[in-house]
């Protein structure tokens, strides 16, 4: 029986920090869709620029403004967020996914590396994930797939 790689226990810790969560055309038109508000609207009351990519902010708590003991926004959540924990470096890189692992309680060690890199590649797939753009997408879902 094959050990399920991911299963998300809705802790939170993915939604905490500053890392820049970053929002993709695609995702500013989800979004906005769901709040039922404009894309400038959401750009101006949720996001800032940084880099040249616009980012979704952070409370005075440093949890994404739209954390309230889950996501607030979850149907509308950023392709970023719905990635997680499959970006590249922790497919491409076994110590990333080593790590992950005392951050996310819901990355199984016992799968095994190659059935995380197996399970995530599939779901990025299936849930067209996989971004090329680099000027526009965020880091962790370019690939060279």
């Amino acid at each position: 029986m094959t050990e399920v790689a991911f299963e998300c226990r809705m802790c939170g810790h993915c939604c905490q920090g500053e890392g820049g969560i970053v929002m993709t055309a695609k995702d500013r038109e989800r979004l906005a869709a769901f709040l039922n508000i404009t894309e400038d609207e959401l750009v101006a009351r949720y996001a800032h620029v940084r880099g040249g990519k616009i980012q979704l902010n952070v409370g005075d708590d440093n949890y994404c403004v739209f954390f309230r003991e889950g996501c607030g926004v979850h149907p509308g959540r950023p392709d970023i967020c719905r990635a997680w924990p499959y970006f590249r470096g922790n497919l491409i890189d076994e110590t990333s996914w080593e790590m992950i692992q005392e951050y996310c309680p819901g990355v199984n060690p016992k799968a095994g590396h190659a059935e995380f890199v197996r399970q995530g590649r599939a779901y990025l797939r299936e849930h067209d994930l996989l971004r090329y753009d680099p000027d526009s997408s965020p880091n962790a879902l370019i690939s060279d797939e």
